[in-house]
């Protein structure tokens, strides 16, 4: 016998004396009812987390349509507050607007009077050299700032109404005046008096005229 084999018989016999057998053969396997019983407490124990996790997930549930049903809430208010925070800003544009286009018609007929004024002097009949200068200056000046205005009411997209020669349109005119003109058609305008203006495709401002009526 080599000393290999010697030396695992000894190792072995060293093992078995070394363990209790009789313990090892006294640890008698769990019965059936003792098992079974395991298994119905697991069971029941599977079935309370169940019905805990269930709870959970519709306490989740109810708490998460809370949330979008106040997020759905707080938009229709939030949309609500910008459509009367546009229309207060549409309001207010359209009152500068206003105030902006009887400003215009000031410098119109301002501008129309230096057109139409001529300084003459009384005792040789001819304007003099430096008072014609300064109309002229001051003309050069009204017509640039008619026209800044005319390019300022334009970026606003505000643009005057068409009435000369026109049909009457209740809708963005009103006849002030009354001629008679057989030459042309009842409810045709003669002249406007006053100009219109549309905001975009709103009236900003009613436009005055003088319309022909037919004497019948």
């Amino acid at each position: 016998m080599s000393d290999t084999k010697k030396r695992l018989l000894e190792e072995f016999q060293s093992y078995l004396e070394q363990t209790d057998l009789e313990q090892a053969h006294g640890e008698a396997p769990p019965d059936l009812v003792t098992l079974l019983g395991e298994m119905a407490g697991l069971k029941a124990e599977v079935k309370a987390e169940s019905r805990h996790f269930k709870t959970t997930l519709d306490t989740l549930g109810e708490a998460l349509s809370a949330i979008q049903s106040d997020n759905k809430a707080l938009s229709d208010v939030l949309a609500g507050h910008q459509v009367q925070l546009q229309q207060q800003r549409d309001e207010i544009l359209r009152a500068v607007l206003l105030e902006l286009v009887d400003i215009y018609d000031r410098l119109s007929v301002g501008f129309g009077v230096l057109q139409s004024y001529h300084p003459v002097s009384s005792l040789f009949n001819h304007s003099k050299k430096q008072d014609v200068d300064f109309i002229d200056a001051f003309k050069q000046g009204q017509s640039m700032t008619l026209r800044r205005f005319e390019q300022l009411l334009q970026r606003h997209r505000v643009v005057p109404i068409d009435c000369a020669g026109k049909m009457l349109d209740p809708h963005t005119m009103t006849a002030v005046e009354i001629a008679h003109d057989a030459k042309l058609d009842n409810g045709i305008v003669i002249e406007e008096l006053r100009k219109g203006f549309l905001f975009g495709d709103q009236v900003l401002r009613l436009a005055e005229v003088k319309v022909n009526k037919l004497i019948t």
